[in-house]
């Protein structure tokens, strides 16, 4: 039997956190790499620029009022980093603490100076799996802050689009811009949710039309884990955008509230569709069990109809392979083929009786 590969990313261990202080900076994660990525983007409606460090240090310099900044930090186990990042911009510790903590749910913080939003990137690899990753989100007046565990991401969209001087990301805020990466982010969520709904088809598919295997469930399974995924990712952060179309704060500009109310609506939708598939994946192990129950009958069908065929057959044998000296008809020269002949007319009868009841 081929072997089964399967590709199950366990939620990491919060042990490093334990009996800790509150604001403790300490990486709860699987991704650990002592390298940092350090990505900015400093632009307006007229100048775009991008580097690429792998210090935070470097990026100090970049705080200019006409320009809005976006820093970009790729690896979270490096803690002194963030920290540092974290001081010159006089984040809150907790804050930071949440940052590096990969198993904080979607949420929302309001500060004096600045928003802080947690939220869950998801996205298929090059290999097809389904890569589950913490982002942390800053708004500052003219910055924007963003965390993730390791390279790779979401955003190259929006990468592009403010490398083109004409769209309305170069001439709004960086309220707008958290608003492009949340708006990426939830707009991948479709495309893994269809992802799934492909995968269901195809096991239904299977379990219709082909003959089930033992390989199967462990498809079931763990296509139930990877929906639970995601609906852990994707409910609380419901929570999120409602706050923030609500939240009374100078950082998010009336105009862009419009665009936040649509990205509700958005999110609404993956929610639903996030629940129907959670109950057809529920309904596929069902409907294996009913499939095998099925085929079982028909086993059981098939086998209970032969037995009841050779039972008067096997009482005709019986009778008459006992060992008596005196019984009738055994000293008659055609008995042999009379009673052949009795047993294939009972043969016969009871084929004819079970086609007519439709039992056969």
């Amino acid at each position: 039997m081929a072997k089964r590969h399967r590709h199950l990313q366990r939620r990491p261990k919060s042990t490093n956190a334990l009996n800790k202080a509150p604001g403790t900076v300490a990486y709860v994660g699987r991704k650990e790499s002592a390298e940092i990525k350090v990505e900015v983007i400093d632009y307006n409606k007229v100048n775009y620029e991008r580097f690429i460090f792998d210090n935070v240090e470097a990026t100090f310099k970049f705080e200019n009022e006409e320009k809005i900044t976006w820093i970009n930090v790729d690896g979270l186990s490096n803690t002194a980093e963030i920290e540092k990042l974290g001081k010159y911009y006089k984040l809150h510790p907790l804050i930071i603490e949440d940052i590096v903590n990969t198993n904080q749910r979607p949420k929302i913080d309001e500060y004096q100076d600045y928003l802080f939003i947690v939220a869950k990137m998801l996205y298929h690899k090059e290999n097809g799996i389904l890569e589950h990753e913490h982002i942390s989100i800053v708004i500052g007046k003219d910055h924007v802050l963003t965390f993730q565990e390791a390279d790779g991401d979401v955003f190259n969209a929006v990468r592009e689009r403010l490398t083109n001087s004409k769209g309305r990301l170069r001439n709004s805020g960086p309220d707008y811009l958290v608003f492009a990466l949340l708006d990426a982010i939830i707009d991948n969520y479709f495309v893994v949710i269809e992802e799934i709904s492909d995968k269901i088809e195809t096991l239904e598919e299977q379990l219709f039309t082909a003959q089930p295997n033992d390989d199967i469930t462990f498809e079931i399974q763990e296509l139930k884990r990877t929906v639970l995924r995601i609906r852990r990712a994707v409910f609380p952060l419901r929570e999120v955008i409602s706050r923030l179309e609500k939240i009374d704060s100078t950082l998010i500009q009336e105009k862009t509230l419009n665009y936040i109310r649509d990205l509700y609506d958005h999110i609404i939708q993956v929610s639903e569709n996030i629940e129907i598939y959670r109950e057809m994946t529920w309904g596929l192990m069902d409907m294996y069990m009913t499939t095998i129950s099925n085929k079982m009958n028909e086993v059981m069908k098939v086998l209970t109809i032969m037995a009841s065929i050779f039972i008067p057959l096997t009482f005709m044998a019986g009778i008459y392979g006992m060992n008596f000296e005196y019984m009738p008809e055994l000293q008659w020269k055609y008995s042999y083929y009379v009673l052949w002949g009795f047993m294939i007319l009972v043969f016969i009868g009871m084929i004819l009786y079970f086609k007519r009841k439709k039992w056969l």
